[in-house]
């Protein structure tokens, strides 16, 4: 099932990273992918190893970075999902990425992009 992101800005960085990923050459399989311990907000492929990326969208970094939105609890989240992902695809390696993106007023944006930001147990 897919579920859309909860706020506009969640859409627009949604929409953002997975442009930014596409350009570095990974191909999008899912947006928003629903699975029995929670969401994934983008199940992208780089080669043979299949990518969650987390994507983290903010406007300001008045309450901190949006890298710093990944905390222990969700990284905690991030590599349950990837535990549940790896059963549906055994033989492929799973990686997790964060998207972090600062959304201006004026409609400029800057993405950071981090891979292997969350380390499996």
């Amino acid at each position: 099932m897919k579920k859309e992101p909860t706020t506009p800005l969640g859409n627009q960085g949604e929409n953002l990273a997975s442009r930014y990923l596409k350009k570095r050459g990974l191909k999008i399989r899912a947006r928003n992918l629903r699975l029995k311990t929670g969401e994934i907000d983008i199940l992208a492929q780089e080669g043979t190893t299949l990518v969650i990326a987390e994507v983290k969208t903010k406007t300001s970094f008045e309450k901190g970075t949006p890298q710093e939105m990944v905390h222990f609890l969700k990284q905690r989240k991030l590599r349950t999902l990837a535990r549940e992902l790896s059963q549906r695809f055994p033989n492929q390696p799973i990686r997790i990425d964060v998207v972090a993106i600062l959304a201006r007023s004026d409609g400029t944006h800057e993405i950071e992009y981090i891979q292997n930001a969350v380390e499996g147990e």
